[in-house]
């Protein structure tokens, strides 16, 4: 009976203790079985950005997430916001339109396998491009004032690296969807661009120095470009810094 007694807290344990073990390898094994996550940024439909992107997981605390996304043309956005009101109105048919391609590696400082706070350096790549765009200038002469029309076209590319700050996290207890906050990411880098203003008129000298004067004079912020003119028009060139934001809220699928 004694035998009986110290056999029962035996059996006890041990029944305990592979029940621990089972519970801890299929807690491992449960992220195992779903590495992948396709998912959208919504945000971004509010400013007709398509996007679309793909994590994989690597291990517990390291994943790789790659997005592309394309922007539909339109109006440039918040384009009051750096050009007074006379000179916007000398863009009202001016349409963009820009792609993106981003390199993300994400470090998971939380739960892993895609869940949690992470870190994310990345790289992207940009590039925009414009429509065929009226474009008029006021030549002054003899105390009077000649608009003359011209014809815009253009675009530019940027290469730029930076670090994105998140979380992400499980929306069902399957684990199969996701919710990923951009709480805040920032990159800087550098962009070229090449665009052309032409004109049917043939421009004087003193004509091409007030166009070049005039577009000089627009100041656009955050940009560098320098402006060449010539008879049929003139030719600015984008070369100088190139930055961004990002922030907003993905759904995504897990699988």
């Amino acid at each position: 009976m004694k035998k009986l007694l110290l056999i029962i807290p035996y059996f006890m344990i041990s029944e305990a203790t592979a029940q621990e073990i089972v519970n801890y390898e299929h807690a491992s094994a449960t992220p195992l079985d779903k590495m992948n996550i396709i998912k959208t940024n919504v945000t971004g439909y509010a400013f007709r950005n398509i996007n679309v992107s793909y994590e994989r997981s690597i291990n517990r605390w390291f994943a790789l997430n790659v997005g592309f996304g394309t922007v539909t043309e339109g109006k440039v956005p918040f384009m009051n916001a750096f050009l007074d009101d006379e000179d916007e109105k000398k863009f009202q048919n001016l349409r963009i339109k820009a792609s993106n391609f981003t390199i993300e590696p994400r470090f998971y400082i939380g739960e892993g396998y895609g869940k949690g706070f992470y870190f994310a350096p990345y790289y992207r790549y940009s590039k925009v491009s414009t429509n065929t765009f009226d474009f008029t200038f006021d030549y002054n002469a003899f105390e009077n004032t000649y608009p003359i029309p011209l014809k815009g076209l253009g675009d530019a590319n940027g290469n730029s690296s930076g670090l994105m700050v998140g979380a992400q996290f499980f929306l069902n207890e399957q684990h199969s969807f996701v919710l990923d906050f951009w709480i805040a990411g920032a990159h800087y880098g550098s962009g070229k661009g090449d665009f052309t203003l032409t004109s049917d008129v043939i421009l004087t000298p003193e004509m091409q120095a007030q166009l070049k004067k005039e577009i000089q004079n627009l100041d656009v912020p955050f940009v560098d470009y320098s402006v060449e003119t010539n008879a049929n028009g003139a030719r600015i060139k984008v070369d100088g810094p190139w930055a961004g934001f990002r922030s907003g809220f993905s759904l995504g699928y897990r699988f």
